[in-house]
């Protein structure tokens, strides 16, 4: 039983982890795609068709008996949430990858859990007191992360070098200026955003939709649609570019779309209505480490030390907001940030009443000892 409620503990950490390395994996061979010369647009649409097969099954046949009825305001959810993710975040992510490097777009996904925070409190998602220490880490971890996010963009400093790659590789990082970072940064800020409002949204849909599967496969279904609108217009005239051959481009397809679209989606949605949508936020700074490391060697990134200087005040913010999501999550005292759940307070009323009993027995058992 131990072991079991450690699994249960450890779970959402298993699967935030399994998130970012899923991510750190698209960003490599997403970046390769695109510089042999695939269209994000394109890639976005093949992406969410590929989880909408894999998905929808599993979500038909596991679904039947907890699925909900379909009703307007959850069609309208449904129909924001294939557009802010599947369409405008991944977009804007892969347009910013192409004017910089794929561990520069991994990092200033960084800002994703200050972005997060500040949207869930704006929603009563996120209470925060100012006079808790707790509630002073997740703000003081917020600015933290977006300082450390500009410090990232705007300064470089000399090279660091994790592993040692031949002159001619090195193209892909020493052509970026700073014009080209900025440009890159700001489009990377505004889908960093999208993905925010994504991850809030899905956390009040699932209140009303409480189905996993099902939300997934619909998110999926209507970001392929949504998404051939988008490319239809911004490729308009180029049916070459629907061509898909056995290659890099098929790979980043197939993968991003069964490992970073159905089943992201559907663990993210897991996770949330256990520790809410900031804890499910608060990991994407590991995806830039492990991005760093593959794309050093496999695609021949440079890593700048000003960039390095600001993933460090990053992941400091990142875990001064671990820290005081932790403390909300264990607080069980009426003072602390959040108060008990239903659920734990008509235990701790079971076992005030159970006390109540035994010592009601034992003070009839003392009386009749005496007489």
């Amino acid at each position: 039983m131990k072991n079991l409620s450690r699994f249960n503990r450890a779970r959402p950490f298993i699967g935030v982890v399994f998130l970012q390395v899923g991510l750190a994996g698209m960003d490599v061979l997403c970046k390769a795609a695109l510089n042999q010369g695939m269209s994000n647009y394109v890639l976005v649409v093949y992406r969410h068709a590929v989880a909408t097969l894999v998905m929808a099954p599993f979500a038909i046949i596991l679904d039947k008996k907890v699925r909900p009825k379909m009703t307007v305001p959850i069609l309208i959810k449904l129909l924001f949430l294939g557009l802010l993710e599947p369409v405008i975040d991944q977009n804007l992510y892969f347009i910013g990858m192409k004017y910089t490097t794929a561990t520069f777009a991994a990092a200033m996904y960084n800002i994703l859990p200050a972005i997060t925070f500040l949207l869930a409190w704006m929603v009563r998602l996120e209470k925060v007191k100012l006079k808790s220490i707790r509630s002073q880490a997740k703000v003081v971890g917020t600015i933290a992360t977006v300082a450390g996010a500009m410090v990232m963009t705007l300064i470089k400093g000399p090279i660091i070098e994790l592993f040692r790659t031949g002159g001619a590789v090195h193209q892909h990082g020493s052509g970026i200026d700073i014009h080209h970072a900025i440009k890159g940064a700001s489009l990377i800020t505004v889908g960093c955003f999208s993905w925010a409002c994504f991850i809030i949204l899905q956390a009040i849909t699932l209140k009303t939709y409480p189905a996993e599967l099902s939300l997934t496969a619909w998110i999926c279904l209507f970001g392929t649609v949504e998404g051939s609108v988008a490319a239809l217009i911004m490729e308009r005239g180029k049916p070459s570019v629907w061509s898909i051959h056995w290659d890099t481009k098929l790979m980043a397809i197939i993968y991003s779309g069964i490992v970073c679209s159905g089943l992201a989606y559907y663990i993210q949605g897991i996770i949330m209505k256990d520790r809410g949508p900031v804890f499910v936020s608060a990991f994407s700074p590991l995806c830039m480490v492990i991005v760093a490391i593959m794309s050093s060697f496999i695609l021949g990134e440079q890593l700048f030390l000003g960039r390095m200087i600001g993933a460090i005040v990053v992941v400091v913010g990142l875990y001064l907001v671990i820290w005081g999501k932790s403390k909300d999550y264990n607080s069980t005292t009426p003072s602390d940030d959040e108060q008990t759940s239903p659920a734990e307070q008509t235990i701790d009323a079971g076992s005030k009443t159970q006390e109540s009993f035994d010592h009601d027995v034992i003070t009839v058992d003392e009386h009749d000892s005496r007489n």
